[in-house]
């Protein structure tokens, strides 16, 4: 079986498409969706999308990933990004290393926005790229992941 990957869209990303359009842009969460899923047939991975409005829903989905057989994750946590220690622990708990995305940048944003309390458990960090940063933090975690597989080399 090949790589599996957990994709995960936090609070209000439900509403993409008509929510803030001038920061957010009018494409839909199952645009991104279709994006992601595109890609991820290119880099012959699987992948699971799924949203929710809930903190626990996106707590549970991330600390089970590893166990449910997805390799990473690649997580939207919307404003659970700057308010969540309890996401930051099911981060840090799980066996799936976590890619963080953003469709806008959080850092040009209002100040509250510039601190993520999940940052320091993810790999890494993809924003400001609109339904792209979702590609590009697959991308990434894809690389990642099978690089990690790779046995070492020896010279």
């Amino acid at each position: 079986m090949g790589l599996r990957v957990l994709v995960l869209s936090g609070p209000n990303l439900d509403r993409l498409g008509t929510r803030e359009p001038a920061i957010y842009g009018t494409a839909t969460l199952a645009d991104v969706h279709r994006l992601v899923e595109e890609a991820a047939r290119r880099e012959g991975v699987d992948v699971e999308c799924r949203q929710s409005n809930h903190e626990g829903d996106l707590v549970t989905w991330i600390g089970r990933a590893g166990d449910d057989g997805f390799a990473g994750v690649v997580l939207n946590a919307g404003a659970y990004t700057h308010t969540s220690i309890a996401l930051y622990d099911a981060i840090k708990a799980g066996s799936a290393p976590t890619i963080e995305v953003h469709l806008s940048n959080p850092d040009a944003r209002e100040p509250f926005r510039r601190r993520s309390r999940i940052a320091p458990a993810c790999l890494g960090r993809v924003a400001g790229f609109g339904p792209a940063s979702y590609v590009l933090g697959l991308a990434g975690l894809v690389g990642h992941l099978r690089a990690a597989a790779k046995p070492a080399s020896h010279p």
